[in-house]
């Protein structure tokens, strides 16, 4: 029980980390939440410091969920729940970052990370789903929403797996109520028709 608590917390401590933030300081000395649309993510990344900067703070915050995920298969024993809640306590690390006064991105890259251990197969579908949304629209935060939402969808569309089903089923809900709300403004902004494109200097 106690381990099973400890790796959680390590997921968020993991979470926490915000490489976007890390790497705007790195490379040009600022805080990238004060530039572009504030936020501390690896959209925003791309278009404050460019292409190369923007995939790897992608790369890692995926890793990010994907850690957190097998710390939790690996220390959680035989509790289906300690997988899930690690990548939950990595997505909630990723928004709200202990290190980093509490500010950090909308989660949508360690979501990636931590789905992909989760329902490998239910995300790729939802993938899919994201990546024609953005070609067409542009529009990065509405392809990110989908996702999130589709996931649980195409989870029950493919049915229970195993003893992890509804746990993990369960977490891809919360995951789905947390980009929501992350993302309450880029709906707003959406449905105004006065959300950025990607390629644009605002955006998510």
């Amino acid at each position: 029980m106690i381990l099973s608590v400890v790796v959680v917390i390590i997921s968020y401590l993991l979470g926490s980390i915000s490489f976007s933030v890390l790497m705007a300081k790195g490379i040009k000395g600022i805080d990238i939440r004060h530039h572009g649309s504030g936020n501390a993510g690896a959209t925003n990344t791309l278009r404050v410091l460019g292409k190369g900067p923007g995939i790897l703070v992608l790369i890692l915050d995926i890793l990010k969920g994907v850690i957190a995920v097998l710390l939790g298969y690996w220390l959680g024993g035989d509790n289906e729940w300690i997988p899930a809640l690690c990548g939950l306590a990595s997505i909630v690390g990723h928004n709200w970052p202990v290190y980093f006064r509490f500010r950090g991105g909308k989660g949508i890259a360690t979501t990636v990370g931590v789905m992909a251990c989760l329902a490998i197969i239910p995300v790729l579908c939802a993938g899919v789903v994201l990546i024609i949304v953005v070609a067409i629209t542009r529009y990065v935060s509405l392809g990110s929403l989908l996702l999130v939402l589709l996931t649980p969808v195409f989870m029950l569309i493919f049915g229970p797996n195993g003893a992890d089903f509804w746990p993990n089923f369960w977490a891809s809900v919360l995951i789905c109520i947390f980009a929501f709300w992350r993302h309450r403004s880029n709906i707003v902004k959406i449905v105004q028709g006065r959300e950025n494109k990607l390629g644009s200097k605002g955006g998510i």
